[in-house]
């Protein structure tokens, strides 16, 4: 399954649209008023499915995950020299950027293949293309980029 991850423009908060390969919108994503980044996941019907919630005072970046309302684990940036690498504490994925901090490569416990999400150059917005193995998988790889793109917001990298 593939998502084309577009940020818009003109918002005033972080607001993106994300599209199946049909170009039907699949998940819209709200920025929200709050200390740190705060972004509400909506479904096609407008429906609350996740939200992804800095959480401040860390060391290195580190976001809260909800699926709904249900706290589901969270992902955090870990120290390495040369490429990022990202943890997620619910399933044991492991998170890999190339040194450009462009392109992500997201594994399982046993190295196995979850998603590729590579960020395209020459538009006006972040706009990132996400490569997903298994469709029930999305919503997890999306709050993965979000958190990914926050993160480099906050460190002044993007």
């Amino acid at each position: 399954m593939k998502l084309l991850f577009k940020q818009r423009v003109f918002s005033w908060f972080d607001s993106y649209d994300i599209y199946g390969e049909d170009g039907e919108t699949v998940f819209t994503v709200q920025g929200r008023l709050s200390w740190g980044h705060c972004l509400e996941i909506f479904g096609p019907g407008g429906e609350n499915v996740g939200t992804v919630k800095e959480e401040l005072l860390t060391l290195l970046p580190r976001f809260a995950l909800y699926a709904g309302e249900a706290y589901i684990g969270q992902i955090k940036k870990e120290f390495s020299f040369f490429t990022p690498v990202f943890h997620l504490d619910c399933n044991g994925w492991e998170v890999r950027g190339d040194w450009l901090e462009w392109d992500y490569d997201v594994t399982d416990s046993s190295g196995g293949y979850v998603m590729h999400a590579g960020k395209e150059l020459f538009h006006w917005a972040d706009t990132y293309v996400l490569d997903i193995a298994r469709e029930e998988d999305a919503l997890l790889c999306l709050m993965i980029v979000l958190a990914i793109d926050a993160a480099k917001c906050s460190s002044g990298g993007d």
